[in-house]
């Protein structure tokens, strides 16, 4: 996925911050690796549920609170980057 796209994401799930997360993804490599992880684990998420990925709902579940840490840890820097 393009890092256009990766930005329009995340903007949709941090709605209003699109701008912030940009400038990030500019700025720090850490935030940008967040950003693509979260996008992997999105799409493998996405291909389980579908039925598309073939995967135990305890591996499903993994995945998903992987996810959720890293929306968290996303979410941080966006607020400090607010501030």
């Amino acid at each position: 996925m393009h890092n256009e796209q990766l930005d329009r994401a995340l903007a949709e799930e941090f709605a209003g911050h699109g701008e912030i997360i940009h400038q990030l993804k500019v700025a720090s490599p850490h935030f940008k690796s967040l950003m693509e992880l979260n996008h992997k684990l999105w799409e493998e998420i996405q291909g389980i549920q579908n039925g598309t990925h073939p995967a135990s709902d305890t591996h499903l579940e993994t995945l998903e609170k992987q996810r959720l840490k890293i929306l968290d840890e996303i979410a941080m820097l966006i607020a400090k980057a607010k501030a």
